[in-house]
Formats: C-alpha cells, structure tokens, sequence
C-alpha cells in the first residue's frame, strides 16, 4: 500500500470509532476527536500540509497515479 492509501484507511477507521463511541454514549470523547479530524481536514485544505502523510513519508512510498490518456 501507498501512503495516500493508508491516510484514508486510517481516517475511514478514526471515523468509524467517532461513530461507535457516539452510538455507546461517550459522546463528549466522539466529539473532541471528530473536531481533530475536522480541524486536520481544514489546514491540509489550506496549506496543502497533511501531518499524517508527512509521517506516513518516512516509513512507505507515496502513490504514483497516471491518468490514462
């Protein structure tokens, strides 16, 4: 797998725990870390920095998508 690959697994993971933790009742914990998600989001949108996939960088390559033409 690729490093792009593995931050959007990892996102569809942290998700699916805001989720759960939502549908047990923890729902103060769920929104703490679905406002992370949400303000991680934000500052990859604007500056193009993703912090997860800086790191993912040291231990995996990145994807090379080539569009079809």
């Amino acid at each position: 797998m690729c490093v792009e690959r593995v931050q959007r697994l990892m996102m569809a993971i942290i998700l699916g725990v805001i989720m759960g933790l939502a549908g047990i009742g923890m729902t103060k914990l769920a929104f703490v870390l679905q406002l992370f998600v949400m303000v991680m989001l934000i500052i990859w949108a604007m500056t193009n920095f993703c912090p997860s996939i800086f790191i993912l960088k040291k231990f995996m390559p990145p994807c090379d998508f080539k569009e079809n033409e």
